[in-house]
């Protein structure tokens, strides 16, 4: 093999240093993404609340001095103390309780909703600064090859065997692709930050990616029944048990506060006089009972409650059509890309075919540069095609994910 055949095997060949998988920097995110923290003290608030429901009304402690002494048999009354508790009618504070765990499951699926978001962000965003990196390769072989073919031409010139005009295309394909690499590395820049951002750290810290990507023999199979367990469909669920739960918590307040209380009046005795109960103290026990008589307030929650449950149950099934809907479109792109990444990989051989065949040429006759260049800009668009079809694999791999897995 001379050495042009050997420059046409081994353009736009992908060359990526060793870096990091994608589950130690989703592992990274969960640790230190803000918005994954915040709605982790939301969680342990709602816990704390079911301990918050698990109690009584306050005390109610009362403490009367006389300041015009009533005289009684027994002698003039000083001073009174008072106590009452008022507690809730039976099954109360249970539906409270259950109430206040039902909305901290609640908060737990805005958790793990979250949770599953920042995945899929951290995926996609992995996904695209791996296209860029590689793209970025390919334009750095390309610009390699280009001016290997520059030089060539210029010994071609200095023989008779080309024109400056075709040395000068060579230079403007030089001069675009490095255009393309500083758009590349601008919109790089973009993305790192963004991807920085999702793992709440240091925006200039450098992002290390895999050697590469590989298509899959086959898909990964998902039973479509699992997006039922996703947690944004859950979470209606949970929703729709804690107006059930506030029903309860309705019908219960809506029943008669039991008070229970005790009283103590200070008595002095009488002086100069006996009395068999002379100066003795008073207490009094006290039961008192609680009624709503007006009751509209309880009667509106409670069609307040119905209807929000109605509501509820369509905001359920909008919910999970719009997620089938993504999950299909999502297969659907999937296995374009899948089609797509098998077609520009069996084009990318030919074009490569092509390319020797013209390099070969050169060693009896005179080179077609046009040619060349040509065939070359379509080899370029057919890799990065290529590049774009695998992380378009794996990106819509992600929302499957995200939509079907556990």
């Amino acid at each position: 093999m001379n050495k042009y055949s050997f420059i046409t095997l081994a353009i736009l060949s992908i060359s990526i240093a060793q870096g990091q998988d994608l589950q130690s920097y989703i592992l990274e995110a969960e640790a230190n993404n803000l918005e994954l923290q915040a709605l982790g003290y939301n969680n342990d608030i709602a816990l704390e609340k079911i301990k918050e429901a698990n109690s009584l009304p306050n005390t109610d402690i009362g403490f009367g001095y006389f300041v015009h002494e009533n005289e009684t048999m027994n002698g003039p009354q000083k001073f009174r103390v008072s106590v009452g508790q008022m507690i809730p009618w039976f099954g109360t504070i249970t539906a409270r309780e259950n109430y206040a765990s039902t909305l901290a499951d609640v908060e737990y699926e805005n958790l793990v909703l979250a949770q599953r978001k920042l995945r899929l962000a951290v995926s996609q965003s992995y996904y695209m600064l791996f296209a860029i990196q590689a793209k970025n390769d390919v334009l750095d072989e390309n610009i390699r090859l280009v001016k290997t073919y520059e030089s060539i031409a210029l010994n071609a010139v200095s023989v008779g065997k080309a024109s400056l005009v075709e040395v000068l295309k060579l230079q403007m394909t030089q001069n675009e692709l490095n255009r393309q690499k500083e758009m590349l590395n601008q919109t790089k820049r973009k993305e790192a930050t963004a991807f920085n951002h999702l793992l709440n750290r240091d925006l200039g810290m450098s992002i290390p990616l895999v050697s590469d990507l590989i298509m899959p023999e086959q898909d990964d199979i998902y039973d479509d029944a699992a997006i039922e367990l996703h947690p944004e469909l859950v979470k209606y669920d949970k929703l729709f048990e804690s107006v059930t739960g506030a029903q309860l918590v309705n019908k219960k307040e809506s029943s008669p506060n039991l008070g229970l209380g005790i009283e103590y009046v200070n008595v002095e005795a009488r002086k100069g006089i006996e009395l068999e109960n002379n100066g003795k103290d008073m207490l009094m026990p006290m039961v008192s009972l609680s009624i709503p008589i007006f009751s509209n307030k309880y009667r509106s929650q409670t069609v307040q409650n119905n209807v929000k449950q109605q509501a509820l149950l369509s905001e359920k099934n909008n919910k999970r059509n719009q997620l089938i809907d993504i999950l299909v479109e999502a297969q659907s792109e999937r296995e374009s890309a899948r089609i797509s990444y098998e077609t520009f990989s069996a084009n990318i051989e030919k074009a490569k075919f092509s390319l020797e065949l013209l390099l070969k040429n050169y060693e009896v006759q005179n080179i077609d540069f046009e040619g060349l260049l040509e065939i070359q800009e379509l080899l370029l668009n057919l890799e990065v095609a290529k590049i774009d079809a695998l992380t378009n694999y794996y990106s819509q791999s992600a929302i499957i994910n995200y939509l079907s897995k556990q």
